[in-house]
Order: structure tokens, then C-alpha cells, then sequence
């Protein structure tokens, strides 16, 4: 059973470009990205979450 992602893929490509491996994601798909590399991903998304919860206080 394929698990659904959390994030959009506008969302995920925006962060990998930011975080700079956006190539890697182009040449190998999201499969070819160092676990770091995801784990970064996942923290700047719950840093944008935040941002956007505090905004809205």
C-alpha cells in the first residue's frame, strides 16, 4: 500500500530548491535525496506551519 504524502509537490520542490538539492530531485527523483536532505525538508515545513499559526494569532 503506497503511503500519501503530507506535503504538496509545489511545497516539497519550493523547499528542496531553497535547501538546495532540487537537481538531485530533478535527475533522480524524490527517492535519490540524502536523508538529511528529507529531514531538513520536514523541519523547514514545521518552521512554515509555525510562521503561519503565529501570523494568524
Amino acid at each position: 500500500m503506497a503511503r500519501k504524502g503530507v506535503m504538496s509537490d509545489p511545497l516539497k520542490e519550493e523547499i528542496a530548491k531553497d535547501l538546495g538539492f532540487y537537481d538531485v530531485v530533478q535527475k533522480e527523483g524524490w527517492g535519490g535525496i540524502r536523508s538529511r536532505d528529507a529531514g531538513n525538508m520536514v523541519k523547514r515545513a514545521i518552521e512554515m506551519a509555525s510562521r503561519q499559526v503565529e501570523e494568524k494569532k
